[in-house]
């Protein structure tokens, strides 16, 4: 698979990739383990790559942020999040990257953190941050600092969730200054780094400026100070390794149980038709279309995707343009609602019967989307396919089950919106390489667009308006423009799809599973 095509961008420049990749697509997988210790240079990531449990894979979320933003002067959005386990233990990690502007927060450094916290909250698991920040960035302060999601969020988000009891664990091993020494201020346990890890409100320069004071950052808010006499760090390490033995050993002291799931976990088996193919079935490359115009049997994707092949077909008869059953996923019980065509109202109606289905039996939903949205035209609109499409929107919007959105081709429309988009809150949602979201095609919001704007006398001024629509479109419905601002949690190769999916729901599950209740259902 060739890099982006607009830019050639990778999720992590190389010189600070864990040494331990072991996937197949590097350039975008979110997933590495820590099998083999990692470049000394690798920083932050090698630093998460040691945090995690050998062995267990750690996913990676949204590592394209802030891609071709800020001049492309923040890789990664300065931060580095994502899920592992620590002692047996899975949490949320969020690990500051001090070598991009000294792991102060722009703007989508701070969506990326609040995404992570959220995840942490949705799905009751530990927070673990590896703090080595100088705060909001400063020229950016207007988009940082004053608004509701800003800056400040997280902190709050850190109160809340140490009101619901989700534990938090903070990693001092450089600078935590201004807002960013709260992020320790308020966590369960902190630990402290002697002689690099600091934590002050106001550093040195901005204490002689107020005040006259002349002071040392590490006689001001250093690791003796802050373990000794103010109280705001409870460990003293020696250096980083130490830190995280200490970080792994208040983790392991959580002593966290996830609850018991309704249903028990099946042993594992691979799909019977093998992702990577054999000589009886292509491999999953050639089930993706890269032009989302060419419509793809979304069984054959299944098919790839589930244990043994083996997926009950739910009204494989009635409306057909949806594809909705029962499988498994590593072991996982799932209900797969996908899209194979346009939805109709009888596409809507079984999707909203059979997400109501699993809200009563307590199973995860996983969305396979490639969409261009509802039916339209009199004819359709006389049938009722607003109140039909309302149905299976309130239905999306009401389950409590833990739902999975891949994007595995077009994502338009009002059908981003049926098949749980980001605006319904799945837990986790991805993005293959071949997919658009937009809403509507280019094509149809160009003509839209000079049909408003016309009339023209002629075809060649029609086309020349057109053109800067068009142009627009294609950029902005790309995968790496949508991951770049954080509209997904990351663009991943299909291979990995089966095994992201596996984590995602392992790590759900730490969550309870609530009661359903429904909307009103227009009749």
């Amino acid at each position: 698979m060739p890099p982006c095509p607009s830019c050639g961008a990778v999720s992590i420049p190389p010189a600070r990739r864990p040494a331990a990749i072991t996937t197949r697509w590097p350039r975008w997988s979110p997933i590495f383990a820590d099998g083999r210790p990692p470049s000394p240079s690798a920083a932050p990531a090698a630093t998460t790559a040691r945090s995690p449990a050998t062995g267990n894979a750690f996913l990676e979320l949204s590592p394209l942020a802030a891609n071709g933003l800020y001049d492309d002067e923040a890789p990664s959005a300065g931060i580095v999040t994502g899920i592992g386990q620590v002692e047996r233990t899975t949490v949320v990690i969020v690990a500051n990257d001090a070598t991009v502007k000294g792991g102060t927060y722009y703007p989508m450094t701070v969506k990326k953190h609040l995404r992570a916290q959220e995840i942490a909250l949705e799905n009751r698991l530990p927070c673990v941050y590896l703090v080595d920040s100088g705060g909001a960035f400063l020229p950016l302060q207007a988009d940082v600092f004053p608004d509701r999601d800003h800056f400040g969020r997280i902190f709050y988000n850190q109160a809340r969730m140490s009101a619901a009891g989700i534990p938090q664990v903070a990693l001092v091993m450089g600078s935590s200054t201004a807002g960013g020494a709260y992020v320790p201020a308020m966590s369960d346990e902190t630990v402290i780094v002697r002689g690099t890890g600091t934590i002050f409100l106001g550093g040195p320069p901005l204490v002689k400026a107020a005040t006259g004071e002349e002071v040392s950052a590490e006689e001001l808010g250093g690791g003796d100070v802050h373990t000794t006499t103010s109280g705001v760090a409870d460990h003293l390490a020696l250096d980083d390794e130490h830190a995280i033995a200490l970080g792994r050993s208040i983790v392991a002291n959580l002593n966290r149980k996830p609850p018991t799931p309704p249903w028990d976990r099946r042993s594992p088996e691979p799909p019977a038709v093998d992702p990577c193919g054999s000589a009886d079935a292509a491999d999953l490359y050639a089930a993706v279309s890269a032009d989302p115009r060419r419509p793809v049997e979304v069984r054959e994707i299944i098919a790839r995707l589930v244990d043994g092949s083996r997926f009950h077909d739910f009204k494989p008869r009635y409306g057909e343009t949806l594809v909705t059953g029962f499988a498994h996923i590593d072991g996982w019980p799932v209900g797969i609602v996908a899209n194979d065509g346009i939805l109709f109202s009888a596409s809507a109606l079984k999707g909203a019967h059979f997400i109501e289905l699993c809200a009563q039996r307590r199973i995860p939903l996983v969305f396979l989307q490639n969409i261009t949205g509802f039916m339209v035209g009199r004819e359709y609109e006389a049938g009722g396919i607003a109140k039909d499409g309302a149905k299976m929107v309130t239905a999306v919007a009401c389950a409590e089950v833990p739902k999975f959105t891949v994007i595995v081709g077009g994502s338009f429309g009002a059908g981003n919106y049926a098949m749980a988009g980001r605006a319904y809150q799945p837990r986790f949602l991805w993005t293959w390489p071949n997919s658009r979201i937009s809403v509507m095609g280019g094509q149809q919001a160009a003509r839209v667009l000079s049909t408003v704007g016309g009339p023209f006398k002629q075809d060649a001024a029609r086309d020349a308006f057109e053109a800067p629509i068009l142009a627009t479109y294609e950029r902005e419905g790309s995968p790496y423009f949508a991951t770049a601002r954080l509209w997904d949690d990351g663009v991943i190769d299909p291979l990995d799809t089966r095994r992201v999916l596996s984590l995602g729901i392992e790590a759900a599950l730490h969550a309870p599973i609530p009661e359903t209740r429904f909307g009103v259902f227009r009749m």
